[in-house]
């Protein structure tokens, strides 16, 4: 049975996405699982996998095209099935390059024009050209469309851009340097995380916990494995966080239409810094992960996001998350939580310190965490064992290898 493709939701506040490639054609075979298209959302350019075997029977939307989320985009079905209906439906028609800019026409006076001369002229631009010119400060009515009938295509305006010794950073500033355009990820990111705090009530619990066993397993285990994997810190905070979840359980979960949805695997949230913004891909089912698999797919899914070659799965179905600025030299701080989970681990760097143990004083090695908790799904007193665990894990490392 032919099945359609639509424009997937790849991150809590996505509303649209922009098809930036097709990989398959028209009347290609193409199984589950294989990439079909990327795909790119306000934060990065994601690979769109395939969820159906079968041709290409059609490509609705073209390289180019911004559609909203569940937009049809593809059909994929048997060469001999007929597909009018799929296709028929009002509600899956988009508009192409071309009939958006005949339907849809800017209308902008040119700065060289004289105003009380001069009638409007109308400039045609495709969609992502009018995006572009948008985070780049650029008038439309400054720019020579090279498309067809004098569009204005995404070339011209990159042109336009280095000929006026534009800034190439994702964020323009004005010429008067008073203001500031954010890239599209950082708009992405202001709105998420003003969205949490206003909607959601955020309280916090910190607590202090002895890295010094945990460091010394760590040498010992990355010793044994001799560069086929390294185990990192955040590694073992990660295993950690995973067991003391299975007591834990609220504290993976989702409150969402006045209801509190429990999740049975840790899908691992990842607070990853670009250049560009802020992205949280998510490593799936952490929780039955041994210490050597978590290391392969945490090093893999930073590497994917630094390259921009992030899975539309990895961008939803995060159930907790961790936000590690150790290697930046922070010792504490608190994160704002990334709905729809219901917490966020702040995790600083390991430093040593001086600790009383016994009746002495010596130095050890101390890290700083801090959980943010929806206090509609728990309590200060059950973040506070939630953290008690966490820390006997980490301070007793043979544990995480049981």
């Amino acid at each position: 049975m032919a099945s359609k493709v639509v424009m997937p939701q790849m991150g809590y506040d996505m509303r649209e996405g922009h098809v930036v490639k097709w990989l398959k054609k028209e009347g290609e075979q193409i199984n589950k699982g294989e990439i079909l298209a990327e795909i790119q959302t306000d934060k990065a350019v994601v690979e769109f996998e395939s969820l159906a075997s079968g041709l290409v029977r059609k490509i609705v939307v073209s390289e180019g095209d911004i559609v909203p989320v569940g937009t049809i985009i593809a059909v994929i079905g048997k060469e001999s099935e007929d597909i009018s209906s799929l296709l028929s439906d009002d509600s899956n028609k988009v508009s192409t390059p071309e009939e958006k800019s005949s339907s849809k026409l800017i209308q902008t006076q040119s700065a060289s024009e004289n105003v009380s001369e001069s009638k409007p002229r109308i400039v045609k631009a495709s969609p992502v050209a009018k995006r572009l010119a948008k985070e780049k400060g650029i008038n439309l009515a400054d720019v020579k469309g090279t498309g067809p009938s004098g569009r204005i295509v995404e070339k011209d305006i990159i042109e336009f851009s280095e000929s006026a010794s534009s800034s190439t950073s994702t964020q323009t500033v004005s010429m008067d340097d008073n203001s500031v355009q954010l890239s599209k990820m950082r708009q992405a990111v202001a709105k998420v995380t003003t969205n949490s705090k206003q909607n959601i009530p955020h309280f916090y619990v910190t607590m202090e916990i002895d890295m010094a066993e945990s460091m010394k397993v760590r040498s010992q285990l990355n010793q044994e494995l001799e560069g086929q994997f390294k185990i990192s810190v955040n590694d073992l905070i990660i295993k950690a966080v995973c067991k003391s979840l299975e007591k834990h359980q609220k504290l993976n979960a989702s409150f969402e239409n006045e209801q509190l949805n429990m999740h049975s695997a840790v899908n691992m949230g990842i607070a990853i810094a670009l250049e560009e913004g802020l992205i949280i891909p998510n490593v799936p089912n952490c929780n039955s992960k041994s210490l050597v698999d978590l290391s392969s797919a945490t090093s893999d899914i930073v590497k994917r996001a630094q390259e921009g070659k992030i899975r539309a799965e990895e961008y939803t179905g995060s159930t907790f998350t961790i936000s590690n600025l150790g290697m930046y030299g922070v010792d504490d701080f608190t994160a704002i939580i990334f709905p729809p989970n219901a917490a966020v681990l702040a995790v600083g760097s390991v430093s040593k310190k001086p600790v009383v143990k016994g009746e002495e004083v010596t130095i050890s090695e101390i890290m700083s965490a801090t959980i943010s908790v929806d206090h509609r799904v728990a309590d200060g007193a059950e973040a506070a064992k939630f953290l008690a665990d966490v820390r006997r894990y980490l301070e007793s490392p043979s544990l995480l290898l049981l």
